[in-house]
């Protein structure tokens, strides 16, 4: 009898380690535009598309995280540029998808017949000219 206790804990202890280590570990987001489901792979590569479309780094909307160098806090709000950035996302996701939602299998979200680099083919500032 005590044989059998030991062995359901020993396997209780087993599967909850088991499925605490299938569950999938996200860091905190601060997603206001993107959809909340995105994966990390996903939200890398329109992050950087951002960088390059803009010719800088994620320090251009993104604030250092206080006393540890060469860090950013991607959560925070406190650069006023990030929310700038979003109304420019939100506005690129609006044309996209009055002009050009013809797939809705994809999200909307996801488009890029209209892109960042449109406008600002690599500067902060896009040129008027």
């Amino acid at each position: 009898m005590k044989k059998n206790k030991v062995f359901v804990a020993v396997f209780c202890i087993i599967a909850f380690i088991g499925i605490g280590m299938g569950l999938p570990y996200h860091k905190e987001r601060n997603l206001k535009v993107l959809p909340k489901d995105i994966s990390d792979a996903r939200l890398d590569s329109i992050m950087k598309t951002y960088t390059v479309a803009l010719g800088v780094k994620c320090n251009f909307c993104h604030v250092p995280v206080k006393n540890i160098p060469d860090s950013l806090d991607y959560v925070s709000d406190a650069d006023p540029m990030k929310e700038n950035a979003r109304e420019m996302m939100r506005m690129v996701i609006d044309i996209n998808k009055a002009y050009f939602y013809f797939d809705k299998t994809v999200k909307p979200e996801y488009l890029n017949e209209v892109t960042c680099n449109t406008c600002h083919r690599g500067e902060p500032i896009p040129n008027n000219k």
